[in-house]
């Protein structure tokens, strides 16, 4: 698997390659980038370009919340893990919106980390530090109050509701757990937890787990 790098502190860039190889893995970091601009002109001419990005937030020059909204939409097949510091409301929230496929805070284990970008690559997940979870469904259910945007503004007559399966595992999801962990919990195959979340999807007509929650959280399925 294919990785990128973006840290405006060479020596912290370093210190996560270290991490990563302190374990064995299939991973292969073939982009390093000092900041948001360096990282999206690498990404012009980039190829390969890398799988999954572990991103910092504060950055000179461009941020990486402002580098994921401006680079998820040119690059879909690109998955962005926020590495970071900081653990406040609202960099988790702009984070979330801006695109970002999971929230790791840096004191993660190098088998963490590890996980987390298998996770987002194979599985379409979105790992996130169990507190950052807790943060991220405390502000998913209090926007469950408020309307949502046109596109998953759909009624309960216009989509097939889920399932009692279906919304623990969504649940479950977004509590931070990985697949491999609400398989075992929920005694189920981790190939048939990730089916679900596909049926999940296809059922709401949304593109990622965020959507998926707050249809959910709107009409009290969960």
């Amino acid at each position: 698997m294919l990785i990128g790098i973006v840290d405006d502190k060479a020596y912290l860039r370093n210190s996560l390659k270290e991490k990563l190889a302190s374990v064995e893995n299939e991973i292969e970091i073939i982009m390093e980038a000092g900041d948001g601009t360096d990282f999206i002109k690498q990404m012009k001419t980039a190829s390969p370009k890398p799988d999954v990005v572990l991103m910092d937030i504060e950055m000179h020059e461009l941020n990486g919340i402002e580098t994921i909204q401006r680079a998820a939409p040119l690059y879909p097949s690109v998955k962005f893990i926020m590495l970071t510091v900081f653990d406040d409301d609202e960099r988790i929230f702009n984070a979330i919106k801006a695109g970002a496929h999971g929230y790791l805070l840096k004191e993660a284990t190098a088998q963490q980390i590890i996980d987390a970008i298998y996770q987002v690559h194979e599985d379409d997940g979105a790992p996130m530090s169990p507190g950052i979870a807790r943060k991220a469904w405390k502000w998913l259910t209090a926007m469950s109050s408020q309307p949502v945007a046109e596109k998953t503004a759909a009624s309960k007559n216009e989509l097939e509701p889920l399932s009692e399966r279906e919304k623990e595992i969504l649940k479950c999801s977004m509590e931070g757990k990985e697949y491999a962990q609400i398989a075992e919990l929920l005694f189920l195959s981790k190939h048939t937890v990730r089916q679900h979340m596909k049926n999940i999807y296809s059922k709401l007509h949304v593109s990622s787990k965020i959507e998926a929650l707050q249809i959910s959280l709107k009409n009290k399925w969960i």
